[in-house]
């Protein structure tokens, strides 16, 4: 029992000792595994579960720790930017997981309720930018949001964002990843009052320096709705999302 809420509760129903109680908020609020530390009390202090960053670990790394987190709370742990072979090694294990192949994401349990009328909208500029766009996607879904997808609305058809309009206009919160010279978000900006979280992406020729040329025009966008997260990084983006689309919640 390491959840705070987990522990008072425990002490409201008479199941623990006060003292017990005191001793176990005293100890490590974290799981040691040796080569990771896991962060059992991060859903107490920010309402969603640590989240697994996949890359540069093992299967049997990534699965160990969401495993840990499963056993200490956690209805649904997400592994980022990881294989199939992380999905497979989880079943092997005896977890219920779920791999979406574009999303390059591993779902360990069970993807929470929709509670909420409201979505937020990830828009692509191009079939390319999709893998980002979906990390972005996916995320979101599994912190419990609706989400609303418009792919391939890139600048160079206008015409093809304009009849996604409505769709893009009634989001809470909308995503937007692009490529080449990453105007997308800027023309978005200009169509809607809600926050609109741009993700340059890595795909270019030359001169895109991989995302870096999306990424400068992005942070210079006129469009004052408009907020950056890193290259390739739809993660953040997702997340950051989800939270905006949460706060019509209180």
């Amino acid at each position: 029992m390491n959840d705070p809420r987990d522990i008072l509760e425990a002490v409201r129903d008479g199941t623990i000792s006060v003292e017990d109680a005191e001793r176990m908020l005293r100890s490590k609020p974290y799981v040691d595994l040796g080569f990771a530390k896991v962060d059992t009390q991060r859903r107490t202090r920010q309402g969603v579960s640590e989240v697994i960053y996949g890359a540069s670990k093992t299967p049997q790394q990534s699965v160990l720790i969401a495993k840990t987190l499963m056993e200490n709370g956690s209805g649904c742990v997400m592994i980022t930017r990881c294989s199939k072979e992380v999905c497979e090694t989880a079943k092997s294990e005896g977890l219920e997981a779920e791999f979406r192949d574009e999303a390059r994401i591993c779902i360990i349990g069970r993807i929470p309720e929709k509670k909420r009328a409201s979505y937020i909208c990830v828009v692509c500029a191009g079939t390319s930018d999709i893998p980002v766009a979906e990390e972005a996607a996916v995320t979101a879904e599994v912190l419990g949001c609706n989400v609303k997808r418009s792919y391939d609305v890139g600048v160079a058809g206008i015409h093809r964002l304009l009849s996604e309009a409505d769709t893009i206009m009634g989001a809470s919160a909308i995503v937007v990843a692009a490529g080449m010279e990453g105007a997308l978000p800027s023309v978005v900006g200009g169509l809607v009052s809600v926050p609109v979280i741009a993700v340059p992406t890595s795909v270019g020729y030359g001169a895109s320096f991989e995302g870096l040329t999306a990424l400068l025009a992005m942070m210079n966008s006129c469009a004052s709705t408009v907020s950056v997260v890193n290259i390739d990084n739809g993660f953040g983006a997702g997340y950051i999302a989800s939270l905006i689309d949460k706060r019509g919640d209180n």
